[in-house]
């Protein structure tokens, strides 16, 4: 689409609302934070932001304290233009869809190659890194002013979701967008320390506990751990607490697939894929979720064990 149409819609608008992902990680909080400082910059309007939770680790970014919550927010409100940002499928809004199909305008940002393009306007890049590179990229198109506020936002939304510039959607493009952020003043040490070097002490025990009881299968080519809600209430560990677990298991040397199976309710599963060369965006694909070839995520409709045994049969089908 064009760029006029993205600055004419959010002109346009007088009521905006921001939507991130549930289960929000660095990416689409470090997005949502960086469009609301741009759009506050550039149109002095203010934005409402939406999420389900806040992990404390990103509680420096600018604004994200003032965000409404899923379950709390006044289920009646109308907006005028709708954004989300980093949200590769409709279902990945969770309740905040209610305020999505009541909008008269919905504007859809994000860098995931399974991303149908779902609302009336789309911006998505799957050649980049990060939503955060998309809206710097964008912000460059529309002639946005950065500032401080929206450089740390999008240094954060790309650092986290190349894993701090080391997994293989790091082009030469991030680093030349990375750098041009650093020009804001942006301290790089300062916000790997906040993203990366500041979890609590029964963060790293949970993580821990989790990587003890982990399983190895095809010659340990498929490493994989379950997460049970009454292990997170024990360890007493937030909604991010599996955050970085899939890299772990990955990274011994073995592991060609690997992945969390979570509890998150009665009956469902959530998994969180990540692989060294197989398409485990196709493996979620099949159970109604997505993402990029080598790291993905999905819902099954099934308690854990069942769940696991499911996509076991899927990973099986690939002949490991």
């Amino acid at each position: 689409m064009s760029c006029d149409n993205i600055d004419y819609i959010i002109k346009s608008a007088k009521k905006i609302l921001i939507i991130s992902h549930i289960n929000p990680d660095g990416d689409t909080l470090g997005s949502m934070s960086g469009l609301f400082s741009l759009i506050k910059e550039k149109y002095k309007k203010e934005c409402d932001m939406l999420l389900d939770n806040l992990p404390a680790v990103y509680e420096f970014l600018p604004a994200i304290k003032n965000a409404k919550y899923f379950a709390t927010i006044d289920k009646s409100l109308v907006y005028d233009l709708v954004i989300t940002v980093d949200v590769a499928a409709i279902d990945r809004m969770n309740e905040a869809k209610i305020f999505f199909d009541k909008a008269a305008v919905t504007l859809n940002i994000d860098h995931h190659a399974t991303n149908i393009s779902y609302a009336q306007y789309n911006i998505v890049e799957p050649d980049a890194s990060s939503t955060g590179e998309v809206i710097v990229s964008l912000a460059q198109k529309l002639g946005w002013r950065l500032n401080y506020d929206s450089a740390l936002a999008l240094y954060t939304a790309i650092l986290t979701d190349t894993g701090a510039f080391k997994f293989s959607n790091t082009s030469v493009k991030t680093f030349e967008t990375a750098a041009r952020l650093l020009e804001y003043g942006v301290k790089p040490h300062d916000v790997y320390k906040q993203c990366f070097e500041s979890y609590p002490k029964n963060f790293f025990l949970f993580q821990n506990y989790c990587l003890n009881k982990a399983v190895f299968l095809h010659d340990d080519k498929v490493a994989y751990t379950e997460v049970y809600k009454k292990d997170v209430e024990k360890f007493g560990v937030g909604p991010d607490c599996t955050e970085g677990l899939t890299e772990k298991l990955r990274a011994i040397s073995s592991t060609e697939i690997a992945f969390i199976a979570k509890e998150i309710g009665s009956g469902l599963t959530k998994f969180s894929m990540r692989s060294k060369t197989a398409d485990v965006s196709a493996i979620c694909a099949e159970f109604g979720g997505g993402g990029h070839k080598l790291a993905a995520g999905c819902v099954v409709k099934a308690p854990v064990k069942s769940a696991v045994e499911k996509v076991l049969g899927k990973i099986e089908k690939l002949g490991l």
